[in-house]
């Protein structure tokens, strides 16, 4: 099955910018739906961008206008880019593939961690 690693989280101050990979391998990268997960410390997990096969992407509103999320099939890789970052931006990101949708078992990244402070 599809395996995922997201790199590229850090230390950030508000207003600041941060680039996210997930990295797949294991299996057919093209074909997947992919998300972007954040969960911060005490809250729940959210989603904050997908994007289908097809590059169709939506955004949670707290995120749209400053995150854009997009994907690369030939390096087998999904992004997210993060602008204009604020505090409550902070979480680990976790990198998501939505399998169970097809009958199959949802899979995730181990997450990166993402903290705006200044």
């Amino acid at each position: 099955q599809l395996q995922l690693l997201e790199s590229g989280g850090g230390l950030v101050q508000p207003g600041g910018s941060l680039r996210l990979s997930c990295a797949a391998s294991g299996s057919i990268f093209s074909i997947y739906p992919l998300d972007w997960y954040r969960q911060a410390p005490g809250k729940q997990r959210e989603l904050v961008a997908t994007i289908t096969s097809g590059g169709s992407t939506n955004y949670a509103y707290s995120v749209k206008g400053r995150f854009t999320i997009s994907r690369d099939n030939a390096k087998n890789t999904v992004y997210l880019q993060m602008n204009s970052l604020k505090p409550e931006d902070t979480a680990v990101y976790y990198c998501h593939a939505p399998l169970s949708t097809y009958g199959g078992t949802d899979i995730w990244g181990q997450g990166t961690q993402v903290t705006i402070s200044s």
